[in-house]
């Protein structure tokens, strides 16, 4: 049996696509085959620098997080069953079938659309991993996020909030800060610029923000530093401005003692990936089930429009994910 699937090769002038039609892939021992319902674009996999895409001129299925159907599960594979919903991080899932690790699969909460579910895992696992896992926030501490508007910017401010921090998002458009507001950002700072930390400083009565969210790149880092409180903690998550540098003030950062932290599967074991599931489990998807937390969609585009979405992108004009249903006959 075949299906359609997007490919993509990346070199130094820019990124092609190509739709194919593959064979639909069988599950290895421990994992499930999904009939896939919707797949979520992530910047990152667009950028070269980030890792995330294969050797300059390869070709690779491209998709990172996904939501379906169970059609067939692994020889090992217990707790899933055909017909399940359920939601991933799935190599490929632009495609009509895909694969998921049942280690790192995710039963769909029956309030989420496929859409919405296709937003989750891979967005959401990240915050988990920046805000509780390395982060540490705390209930009544500030949250500062830059590029809040982001998908991942949107997901760390809804956890954020579920968590009990204040929080304070810089972007670019005043509209988007607008819109935000209803999802309970705090404070919104309209700005591309390295130039919050006073305002920063000021909303926290001078003590600074005790976790910040770098998933913009250097061009903010010693700002960020700038702002940080005592025992401060900075996770950065990517560098969108393709700036791979940043001044680091090393008086700050051991008198205040501050922590600074990546966010990146880039190099870690499946079993390394695996880990947080069950605590990501226990901790997020009771929010998502409740509808403490919705999963924010800017829009959704047909299959065949990847080249389309991928554009909308990168133009930067969307809030929330991106999202590309799959249609089956």
């Amino acid at each position: 049996m075949n299906m359609q699937s997007w490919w993509m090769t990346m070199d130094a002038s820019g990124s092609t696509l190509e739709q194919r039609t593959v064979p639909v892939p069988q599950p290895g021992p421990q994992q499930l085959l999904v009939r896939m319902r919707a797949a979520s674009l992530n910047r990152g996999e667009f950028i070269a620098g980030h890792g995330l895409y294969g050797a300059p001129g390869s070709w690779k299925a491209i998709g990172g997080e996904g939501a379906g159907e169970v059609v067939a599960v692994g020889a090992e594979v217990t707790g899933w069953q055909p017909g399940d919903r359920v939601m991933g991080r799935c190599a490929g899932a632009f495609a009509g079938h895909g694969l998921i690790d049942a280690a790192e699969a995710l039963a769909v909460p029956a309030a989420l659309s496929w859409e919405q579910a296709a937003s989750v895992p891979l967005v959401f696992l990240v915050v988990f991993d920046m805000l509780v896992l390395q982060g540490r926030l705390q209930p009544g501490e500030w949250l500062l996020i830059n590029g809040v508007s982001s998908g991942v910017g949107v997901g760390a401010l809804q956890l954020g909030k579920v968590l009990g921090a204040r929080v304070i998002g810089t972007s670019g458009s005043a509209a988007k800060l607008e819109r935000l507001k209803a999802l309970g950002l705090d404070v919104g700072l309209a700005t591309r610029a390295a130039d919050f930390a006073p305002q920063v400083m000021e909303l926290t009565g001078q003590k600074g923000a005790n976790l910040v969210i770098n998933s913009v790149g250097g061009s903010v880092f010693a700002e960020n530093v700038r702002c940080m409180a005592f025992e401060g903690r900075l996770a950065t998550v990517g560098y969108v401005d393709g700036v791979l540098h940043g001044d680091l003030d090393i008086e700050a950062l051991h008198a205040k003692r501050l922590t600074l932290f990546g966010v990146s599967n880039k190099l870690r074991t499946k079993a390394q990936k695996a880990a947080a599931m069950p605590r990501f489990r226990a901790e997020v998807l009771p929010h998502l089930a409740s509808g403490a937390i919705v999963p924010l969609v800017d829009q959704v585009v047909d299959f065949a429009d990847l080249p389309q979405a991928k554009a909308a992108m990168e133009a930067g004009a969307h809030t929330g994910k991106i999202v590309l249903r799959m249609s089956h006959p």
